[in-house]
């Protein structure tokens, strides 16, 4: 009876301990939390301020609306929690708050900076600490060599190349139709982005029959290239192309506006998708070329619109803006499908679980680099649209020339 009685007193203690162990093991958390250092303040806060910030304040509003994300493992939605730092556009600050954010936050996830230069240098970090970096705002001549290096790394924009291949496409039947002269003006920023792009599309010109007849880099946060625009100006190129930031192509538009400089093609870089850039410019801005672009009309994309109008009282831009949200789309659906937060099978489910659908169309990340995309976007009739690749779904043909200022 005593033996009977010990077995039975075993039995319950195992079953307590057994119920509790399930317990806490099922217990699931309060939030997920999702931090970001991204640029609030200093040079690069336009640009983080129109693309970035937006998509990422409108995916956890939209996700939290719906109750938070949905994991299996805990049978449950789970909202989300944000944690969020100024990185104040110094590169040295944004991984030493990436990496807080990793390992004294012990945040769920973390979203990449805004920046070539910002998501290079915070990449080693993700990958050290194996979080996944879905890299927007980043591009690189090197991006097949940087993922085989660190896996945690996705490139969701085109490579420089990729660029200049949609570039060449738009410039050389303009060429080959003798529309334009082979004649090009060729201006970069000088940080990360700016070398990367005009190192890497300037072969891919150059082998098309172009002639590079002036080419400048300028520094980050230029007050002034009057001057530059009035070498343009001189040099006899139909073709001007400015691999710019934010602030500076709203100033080279503006300078060569009030220089009278009219090229047959004007084409600048990062912000000329932005919604400002149409509503500063207004008619002056029909006809321009820039980086990106995309297809308004496919599935979700005027929804996506309204929204943010809704949120935040201002229109998205035409290009990496809608890509990012697209971003945050495919992690919400790689954690559901991994049906847990834990990041090596999130990671797994983000290279491989593709493609995943967004407002920018299908994803796939099997090669951790999102394939063909816009290359060349341009304002027409007040919207910035894709125009290169001409065989992408969507493709709108160019106005050719652009129409004096």
């Amino acid at each position: 009876m005593k033996r009977q009685m010990r077995g039975l007193a075993l039995a319950t203690a195992i079953g307590v301990v057994g119920t509790a162990w399930s317990a806490l093991a099922a217990d699931p958390p309060k939030s997920v939390r999702i931090g970001y250092a991204v640029s609030l303040s200093g040079v690069n806060a336009q640009g983080a301020a129109v693309t970035t910030l937006p998509a990422y304040k409108l995916w956890v509003d939209d996700v939290n609306k719906k109750g938070g994300l949905m994991i299996k493992e805990f049978n449950k939605r789970i909202p989300i929690e944000v944690v969020e730092y100024d990185d104040t556009s110094n590169a040295e600050t944004a991984v030493r708050l990436t990496e807080r954010l990793m390992t004294q936050d012990k945040v769920d996830f973390v979203l990449p900076p805004w920046s070539t230069g910002f998501n290079l240098a915070t990449a080693p970090v993700y990958a050290r600490n194996g979080y996944p970096q879905l890299a927007v705002t980043a591009n690189s001549n090197d991006a097949a060599n940087l993922v085989k290096q660190m896996p945690t790394l996705f490139f969701f924009l085109n490579e420089p190349r990729n660029f200049g291949g949609a570039l060449v496409q738009v410039l050389g039947k303009l060429k080959g139709e003798n529309k334009i002269n082979n004649k090009l003006v060729m201006f970069n920023v000088a940080d990360q982005f700016g070398a990367e792009a005009s190192s890497g599309v300037t072969p891919v010109l150059k082998n098309a029959g172009f002639d590079i007849v002036l080419s400048k880099s300028y520094p980050l946060g230029a007050s002034d290239l009057t001057n530059e625009i009035k070498e343009a100006k001189a040099s006899g190129a139909d073709t001007f192309i400015a691999y710019s930031y934010p602030p500076d192509t709203f100033m080279l538009t503006n300078t060569a506006v009030t220089q009278g400089y009219n090229p047959k093609v004007f084409y600048t870089a990062v912000g000329t998708a932005f919604a400002a850039y149409g509503a500063n410019f207004k008619d002056k801005a029909n006809g321009v070329l820039g980086l990106g672009g995309w297809d308004p009309n496919l599935p979700g994309a005027q929804d996506y619109v309204k929204r943010q109008m809704a949120l935040l009282g201002r229109a998205a831009d035409g290009w990496a803006a809608p890509v990012t949200y697209a971003s945050l789309q495919l992690l919400e659906q790689a954690i559901e499908k991994a049906g847990t937060l834990d990041r090596k099978k999130v990671l797994d489910a983000i290279a491989n679980g593709g493609p995943y659908e967004t407002i920018v169309g299908p994803v796939d990340l099997k090669t951790h680099i999102r394939g063909k995309q816009w290359g060349v976007g341009q304002w027409q009739n007040g919207q910035f649209v894709g125009i290169a690749p001409s065989d992408l779904p969507g493709a709108q043909p160019i106005i050719f020339p652009k129409p004096a200022w």
